[in-house]
């Protein structure tokens, strides 16, 4: 059987085992009353509110009801006034039959607190039976030589009522033959005998019929009738004798149809027809229903299956008549032998569900068990499953109860499963099983619970406001309200953190979002606690820990550090012309406000005046001389380095060096204001320099063909004058043989520059870049080179 436990509006707890017992030794008396059958029903049995000490309520307040074992509704209870009241009518020989006293048990159960009193309610009997024959008429063959005195047995009438109610007397109309006797039987029950009074002559009168009647006790008396019929036979001077007056026997409740029960035997000394014996019953219904006999074999067999719980005893008067009319009679005693053939009955009192998973010691359950069967078939133990928190406690009289043997925990278990074995003692046992389901109600005892201890989140710098970041969780094992979590961000350990600018939270599901944009480079990180609140009572918390770490986007360009570029004199760079190759120049300096690989700096040389001259290491901003260093160089040099990072998109910056190469670090140079002015200016000389080299190459076309043509008049002069020798006196001392070398003897490098400060174009000699004239110059080629540096306005 599968009964679901439904939902009672509130939980009743109920006290320790020991206060039930004290409860039950202090009520453990019955409360006993007594009723005649066949009572109106709704009449009052009792004030149970009275009798108890309870007061005009009492019993709707404990929550009273009247339990009958075979869950049959005999009797009804007013709880608002205190009345037992019948149900209906109680009929004292359907529910007791024979028995005597009838008593029917009841049980009052007080559910708030857990209470059992017991009633007892005795039925009287009333004569609302009349006896009643089985047979509405009884043959009797008598022969005609029996003497007078001799007796009779006749069939007794039979009455559902008990005591002076049943069959008390028998009568018979008066006559001048017979009279009646009446007899008690062993279970008090009385029988008539027919004894003759005056001899029979089948001659005179072959037959007679008399007028049996049987009275009972009641006032007034009942009474029933049968006809008696006797037939006057021939003479049969020997009746039928059993080999044993009483015959005993046992029967168990099992047996099938047509089973033996015992064989009776009797003996007849006539010969003939009067020697002839057959068997019969001699009993009412009550006997006859259940057996039957063979009449020639005297084999007593089943009519019909027994029952133990129904009757267990049954005694059996068998009648053996021969062929004269002549009986006798014995009696066979059958004992009924229970067999173990009633599962036992459990039933369900009083449940409570759901049962709060905190409360210890909590009524579950109260139930009763029953068994028809006796001795060992009747007892009964209870039992349920071993994994169970729960217990079965015994109160009184086959009741139980289910109670919880520790407090529940429903988050471990929510429901369980409880199957009651109820199982007998017989052979073999026999059980039933009732299957309950317990439903645990939930209490607030677990706060809500992280995924996590601590929460890393991310967000990269730069970011839209109001953008989600991610999220938290928190769960509770707790159900409904209990386990409706809210989120809240607590005050953070730091108080010039401004938690409360920087993000917002969904309390319902637990979504950070930012509130502004965040800058990497003013605020990597940050972290703060978040709390979770059930929604129980008293509410219960927890916190966690997160972190939000700010990831870096290329939002910043390289900013050089050396040299400077804050538009104040550059810094100048000397290289001596004899430095080696590789020779470091300088360094230039630079950092990124970013990280990672947004902040990994590479230097690249993107512009120079000399290419190849000078190179930029491109890992650490090393400027270094790519090659040796020559006179042809030129002294002043710019060097335009990029800068860039690694970012995706890559962003970068310039820095501008300028290097000047010097002979030595203790040679005077220019001014560093006079260079760094030259050096700005050189962009726009460029276009300057564009336009002086396309007219010095026009005037150098030019000259060499004034060149050609002067050469071509001086050899004709010269023929002419091969003609017409002259002095050789004639050429200034002051000129120089070019005959042979050229223009000039030897060539020189100049540097020159313009001043910017003067206003002037005149171009200034510092000195020559090769400063030693060969050794085979003389003083005089050296005036004339002065008077040649100084036609051309030379310092």
């Amino acid at each position: 059987m599968e009964t679901a436990l439904a939902k009672t509006p509130q939980n009743r707890q109920v006290t320790f085992l020991a206060i039930l017992l004290l409860l039950w030794e202090a009520d453990s008396e019955a409360v006993r009353y007594s009723m005649p059958e066949e009572t109106e029903s709704g009449s009052i049995v009792a004030n149970l509110a009275k009798d108890l000490g309870l007061g005009v309520g009492g019993l709707a307040t404990r929550g009273a009801r009247i339990h009958h074992k075979e869950n049959k509704q005999l009797l009804q209870l007013d709880v608002k006034t205190g009345n037992l009241l019948l149900y209906e009518k109680l009929d004292r020989e359907l529910l007791c039959g024979a028995t005597e006293p009838c008593v029917l048990h009841f049980q009052l159960l007080l559910e708030n607190p857990v209470q059992f009193v017991q009633i007892e309610l005795q039925l009287n009997d009333i004569n609302d039976h009349s006896p009643e024959f089985l047979e509405s008429e009884m043959l009797l063959k008598i022969p005609e030589s029996v003497q007078p005195g001799t007796v009779f047995p006749l069939k007794t009438a039979l009455d559902s009522d008990i005591g002076s109610n049943t069959v008390q007397d028998y009568t018979i109309l008066p006559n001048s033959h017979f009279h009646v006797l009446t007899h008690n039987r062993g279970d008090g029950r009385k029988y008539p005998e027919l004894v003759l009074d005056k001899a029979l002559d089948r001659e005179e009168q072959p037959e007679l019929r008399l007028t049996l009647t049987a009275l009972d006790g009641g006032a007034p008396p009942r009474s029933g009738t049968t006809a008696v019929r006797i037939e006057v036979v021939d003479i049969n001077d020997n009746a039928p004798e059993f080999s044993q007056p009483l015959y005993e026997a046992k029967v168990l409740e099992s047996s099938p149809l047509k089973s033996l029960v015992v064989a009776v035997s009797a003996r007849d000394l006539d010969a003939g027809t009067y020697g002839n014996v057959a068997y019969s019953l001699f009993q009412g219904d009550e006997v006859t229903q259940p057996f039957v006999i063979d009449e020639i074999t005297g084999e007593i067999r089943l009519k019909r299956i027994l029952d133990f719980e129904a009757t267990r005893y049954y005694n059996v008067e068998i009648v053996a008549t021969d062929g004269g009319g002549l009986s006798g009679k014995c009696t066979v005693a059958v004992e009924v032998v229970d067999v173990n053939d009633n599962a036992p009955k459990l039933t369900m009192s009083t449940i409570t569900s759901p049962t709060p998973e905190n409360a210890p010691e909590t009524v579950v359950a109260v139930f009763s068990v029953s068994d028809p069967d006796s001795g060992d078939n009747g007892k009964m133990i209870c039992s349920i499953q071993d994994d169970l928190p729960f217990l079965l406690k015994p109160t009184f009289k086959n009741f139980y109860m289910l109670v919880t043997e520790r407090p529940l925990d429903r988050e471990s278990r929510a429901e369980y499963n409880i199957t009651i074995t109820v199982t007998d003692l017989g052979s073999p046992r026999l059980k039933t099983e009732h299957n309950i389901t317990v439903l645990v109600s939930d209490v607030n005892d677990n706060a809500p619970t992280f995924s996590q201890s601590s929460y890393t989140l991310y967000i990269r710098e730069n970011n839209s406001p109001a953008l989600y970041i991610g999220s938290v969780s928190a769960t509770d094992r707790d159900s409904g309200t209990n386990a409706q979590v809210t989120y809240s961000l607590l005050p953070p350990q730091d108080p010039h953190l401004p938690i409360a600018s920087l993000v917002s939270m969904n309390a319902d599901n637990g979504h950070l979002f930012a509130l502004r944009s965040l800058d990497y480079e003013a605020l990597r990180a940050f972290e703060f606690r978040m709390g979770a609140v059930d929604s129980g009572s008293p509410a219960l918390s927890s916190e966690a820990l997160v972190r939000v770490v700010i990831l870096d986007e290329n939002d910043n360009s390289p900013f050089v550090l050396y040299p400077l570029q804050n538009g104040s004199a550059p810094c100048t760079e000397l290289v001596p012309r004899a430095a080696d190759v590789g020779y470091l120049v300088t360094k230039v300096v630079a950092v990124d406000g970013d990280s990672g690989q947004n902040a990994w700096l590479s230097y690249q040389l993107l512009k120079a005046t000399e290419p190849g001259l000078f190179s930029v290491w491109a890992h650490n901003g090393e400027v270094r001389t790519a090659r040796l260093l020559s006179e042809r160089d030129a002294t002043k040099h710019r060097l335009v380095v990029l800068v860039k990072d690694n970012g995706e998109p890559p962003m970068s910056a310039t820095v501008t060096l300028h290097v000047l190469l010097v002979d030595g670090f203790s040679q005077p140079y220019l001014p560093l204001l006079e260079v760094a002015k030259e050096l700005t200016q050189a962009d726009s000389l460029t276009v300057y320099l564009v336009i002086a080299l396309a007219s010095v190459s026009t005037l150098f076309l030019f000259s060499v063909l004034l060149f050609v043509a002067v050469r071509l008049c001086r050899r004709n002069r010269a023929a002419s004058v091969g003609r017409n020798p002259v002095p050789e006196s004639y050429f200034p001392d002051h000129l120089v043989d070019v005959t042979n070398t050229g223009t000039l003897s030897h060539s020189y490098q100049y540097e020159i520059c313009l001043t910017g400060d003067s206003g002037t174009n005149d171009f200034k000699f510092l000195k020559p870049i090769i400063p030693n004239l060969p050794p085979q110059s003389t003083s005089k080629e050296i005036d004339k080179n002065t008077t040649f540096r100084n036609s051309f306005g030379f310092n």
